[in-house]
């Protein structure tokens, strides 16, 4: 049976909200940690996190970037089980992942996306996931620049999407979501452009590599 247009607009709903639920404002908090938006480069990401935490850097770094995959994952799995069609996940995922970059609980100051982005992707089908994750741990290793590798494996999604799940409504949200992260990802661009982006493992003492999210 076809979903409502109430129950599928209380999912995208639903979606945006949890998607605002800043973790790395709320991670900092609890730790008594800076709020990562007044230092480092300013983004309430895992990576930031991880720049900006001290001693507490890696287990806060780990929360934050957990948090916000499954601000992506938990209501593309919430769609799949109440039997989304393509559109409705399409939408429901294009939500979590504006609620993440514009959150309305936190002055509409939020990340750049990509750990949100992997989290929609898990959701949608595990594999598209697992082989955009892959490809952001190989430019990791290879070329160890956290923002080229988000870069990188977000370029492909749309392709792996097309692979595994050919319906319209789905490339396109890819393609949003891909074109908004490199949006929000200017900044790095223009550092990559001119040889001077930071490389993984300058973030913190230990080294370490999380997704710029």
């Amino acid at each position: 049976m076809d979903m409502t247009f109430v129950t599928a607009g209380t999912l995208v709903l639903a979606a945006y909200l949890l998607g605002s639920v800043s973790s790395a404002i709320i991670v900092c908090r609890l730790m008594g940690l800076p709020d990562p938006r007044t230092l480092g480069s300013n983004n309430p990401g895992a990576t930031n996190v991880l720049r900006i935490g001290g001693a507490k850097a890696k287990p806060a770094a780990a929360v934050t970037l957990a948090g916000d995959m499954l601000k992506g994952l938990v209501p593309m799995l919430a769609a799949h089980a109440l039997g989304a069609q393509p559109l409705v996940l399409a939408l429901v995922g294009i939500a979590a992942f504006v609620g993440h970059l514009f959150p309305v609980f936190f002055g509409f100051r939020g990340g750049k996306g990509v750990a949100t982005a992997l989290g929609v992707q898990f959701g949608l089908y595990w594999p598209i996931g697992a082989v955009t994750a892959a490809v952001w741990l190989f430019v990791a290793k290879v070329l160890k620049i956290s923002s080229l590798s988000a870069l990188a494996s977000m370029a492909l999604a749309p392709l792996v999407v097309w692979y595994f799940r050919p319906e319209p409504a789905l490339i396109g949200m890819q393609l949003v979501v891909t074109g908004l992260l490199f949006l929000r990802h200017r900044s790095n661009i223009r550092k990559l452009l001119r040889g001077d982006e930071d490389r993984i493992g300058a973030a913190a003492d230990a080294g370490g590599s999380t997704p710029e999210s």
